[in-house]
């Protein structure tokens, strides 16, 4: 097969590709038409289907698979698929396993370094939290390993929680040398568990959208009370500790606009929102770079809310 990353601006399309996100539309002239998110494990392509009602237009929903004919276009910086034709395709056709974006990077190398890390926090509390979840917990601890970062914007694949958690991790590590008056182990530990309420947030692949719990807490509240869990779980656990550790995780967006349920009142609170926000915007940029052959500016980016533009050298 041909995967989504390899088309360019002309391309023909006629393959096999995973309907992750299917919604129909209106233009401003009221024609009906259907946008589509295809998705391979290179990553995700929009399509748009302007005859949806056509005789070449098979029946089908959000995670079928199905056959594509089509021509890849560029609007606004950004490849999507004009598609022609739609078959849905059946069970033995297709490997789910090219379908599933996964990280670049070892999964289990960057867990091996992340336990790394675990090893060298002192505070024995600390410790035995981490080790309650990333060397004892079991299903926690698979979960972790598959999960994204988030639905979309960055680290959308699996193993991206995982990928993400890590450069925030090393940053931390920076700042706690270049800054002595941060408290290291309060700090990483934040750091490894600031996102672990994304492992509920989030289903797991090929869905990779809100769970319930997520929509109706999200993953700062989900994360803060899973640590609370485990705390209880260790005698004689500082109840202050617990409370700053906690109070990292729910200020760790910065402001109350961005979700945060507290703003950063801590000195570590305040380095783990800026690593955190440091490696998503880096992130972010990266997959639009990466997503286009286009050169030079590359118009308006909502989340960036600039006109952004490839670096010419």
């Amino acid at each position: 097969m041909k995967y989504l990353k390899d088309y360019k601006d002309g391309d023909r399309v006629f393959d096999i590709y995973l309907c992750k996100h299917k919604q129909s539309a209106t233009t401003k002239n009221g024609k009906a038409y259907d946008n589509v998110i295809l998705q391979d494990k290179t990553g995700v392509m929009d399509a748009k289907i302007w005859e949806p009602n056509s005789a070449g237009i098979a029946e089908f929903d959000a995670l079928d698979y199905i056959e594509v004919y089509g021509e890849v276009t560029s609007f606004q910086g950004a490849l999507q698929v004009n598609v022609k034709r739609v078959r849905l395709c059946q069970d033995g056709e297709y490997d789910p396993a090219d379908y599933l974006p996964v990280s670049s990077k070892s999964i289990d190398g960057m867990f091996a370094e992340l336990l790394e890390t675990i090893k060298s926090i002192e505070n024995t509390y600390l410790n035995q939290l981490l080790r309650a979840f990333f060397v004892e917990d079991e299903e926690f601890i698979k979960s972790f390993k598959k999960s994204s970062a988030a639905k979309a914007v960055h680290h959308g694949f699996v193993g991206g929680l995982l990928e993400h958690t890590l450069s925030v991790v090393k940053m931390c590590e920076y700042y706690c040398k270049a800054y002595p008056l941060l408290k290291r182990d309060l700090l990483l530990t934040a750091a490894i568990c600031h996102d672990i309420g994304k492992t509920r947030e989030l289903s797991f692949f090929p869905e990779n959208d809100y769970t319930d719990d997520g929509q109706l807490l999200g993953h700062i509240v989900m994360g803060s009370e899973m640590v609370a869990e485990k705390a209880h779980r260790i005698q004689g656990f500082p109840r202050v500790l617990e409370a700053e550790l906690k109070h990292c995780i729910l200020a760790h967006h910065g402001e109350l606009e961005y979700g945060s349920p507290k703003k950063p009142a801590l000195m570590e609170a305040v380095a783990l929102n800026f690593a955190d926000n440091t490696d998503a915007k880096m992130q972010t940029f990266s997959e639009v770079l990466n997503a286009t052959t286009e050169q030079g500016w590359l118009g308006y980016n909502r989340l960036f809310e600039s006109n952004i533009r490839m670096t010419k050298c």
